[in-house]
């Protein structure tokens, strides 16, 4: 098998993987369609609105990070993951059937966005750590990768089934297919080989949550990893506001060529992916490039005159900013110890997910009062700025160097110093 999909090779990730995928498709659906609801049929165009909803989706993972890390390290995460695909899908549609009978109100989709949230800021970090259960620690790069294929192939699909299912059916039918993918994962969860699984030791006693925040305070390798992931996703990662606004402020379109643009962003994001798959050991080096590439592509997307030269911006937009996610996960993941893994993740989830609640109504107003395409020129500028200053940081406190080997090209070489202790990966 092609070492880009070497983890499917194992039974119990290929059954996870194919669940998964199906629901990711529902997934980008559901956000289409939330967004085009409030956009277009609760408000008339608010960006403030729309910032508010996305804000209570991602609150939860910034409120309850430090105990929902110590939940999934204390119950079997298969038995966790029943429940919280459970609840979101039972979630997903009540807010379907009100949207489809014509009485939803702005309201209840604020409230509905907020417990789906919650769900969600458990279900995120035990989905990660469920991840190294299923494949040996020589593949869990690979599945991590694999896994942000899966979710960028929804998002490739689901977009663009939205826009269509929107225009000939409503938002509602859109909003109710996504309830019916959560039992793909159901089903899958439920067909795994328990006994082929390798569940981490489950954490007892009190004091678990300090000693997540201790295991990573400890750590200035993950803590940079986190810093940066922290600035992406408050400032660059907003897109579900900036493509909505862009498409009907800017370029005046409707609900296929919206649906579309999430369609064509993840052309970028699956190829990001997937060169991903093919990294055994994902570096800083990486995920620096990775992330001043975006600030080129975001910045050009912004100034794009026209709706189709904007939809092809989109595409390194997504190259960029999932390479840098994906190998931010993978270094997260690879450099933490098994038992601390669910705690570190949500952790994890809620630095890059948390700086939503005040990066998505920030950027909401900035549409509002400065433009459209100001809400997608602050990220680039956001992340341009943290890059200086972590250059600055490496030069001072680390040892870095431009290494020139005869016969290969230059390369960034970086040293930690002093030493930082990095676990082995359990076998």
């Amino acid at each position: 098998m092609s070492p880009t999909f070497a983890s499917l090779s194992v039974r119990n990730y290929r059954i996870w993987f194919l669940g998964a995928l199906v629901s990711n498709i529902g997934t980008w659906m559901a956000r289409v369609a939330q967004d085009w609801l409030v956009l277009t049929e609760l408000t008339d165009h608010s960006a403030s609105a729309l910032g508010i909803v996305t804000g209570l989706q991602f609150l939860p993972f910034l409120l309850l990070a430090p105990w929902a890390g110590a939940i999934v390290d204390r119950l079997p995460k298969r038995t966790l993951l029943m429940l919280t695909q459970s609840a979101l899908g039972v979630l997903s549609l009540v807010t379907g059937v009100l949207v489809a009978t014509g009485v939803a109100q702005l309201w209840q989709v604020y409230g509905l966005a907020l417990l789906q949230g919650i769900a969600t800021a458990v279900d995120n970090p035990a989905r990660a750590a469920f991840v190294s259960e299923m494949v040996p620690a020589d593949r869990l790069a690979n599945a991590v990768s694999l896994n942000s294929a899966s979710f960028n192939a929804g998002r490739l699909i689901g977009p663009a089934v939205a826009g269509l299912v929107i225009a000939g059916w409503g938002t509602g039918v859109a909003l109710l297919v996504n309830a019916g993918t959560f039992a793909a994962v159901l089903l899958s969860l439920n067909r795994l080989d328990r006994r082929a699984l390798t569940p981490a030791p489950l954490a007892r006693g009190r004091g678990s949550i300090r000693e997540g925040f201790a295991y990573v305070r400890a750590r200035p390798d993950l803590t940079l990893v986190m810093a940066l992931v922290f600035i992406l996703g408050t400032f660059g990662m907003n897109f579900q506001i900036t493509m909505a606004l862009m498409a009907t402020r800017v370029f005046a379109k409707g609900p296929t060529e919206f649906g579309l643009l999430g369609s064509i962003m993840a052309i970028g994001s699956l190829a990001a992916a997937l060169l991903s798959a093919r990294r055994a050991h994902p570096r800083l080096r990486h995920l620096l490039l990775a992330l001043a590439a975006f600030t080129v592509s975001a910045g050009l997307a912004a100034v794009a005159p026209t709706y189709g030269l904007f939809a092809l911006a989109l595409i390194p937009v997504g190259l960029a900013a999932l390479t840098a996610l994906t190998t931010a996960n993978a270094m997260v993941q690879l450099r933490t110890a098994p038992e601390m893994r669910g705690r570190v993740m949500a952790l994890y989830m809620a630095i890059f997910m948390g700086g939503t609640p005040f990066g998505a109504p920030l950027i909401g107003w900035i549409g509002d009062h400065f433009g459209a395409r100001w809400t997608i020129g602050i990220g680039p500028i956001a992340v341009a700025l943290t890059l200086v200053v972590v250059a600055g940081y490496l030069w001072r406190r680390e040892n870095v160097r431009v290494s020139f080997e005869p016969h290969h090209r230059p390369h960034l070489q970086i040293t930690t110093g002093p030493a930082v202790p990095i676990p082995e990966p359990a076998r």
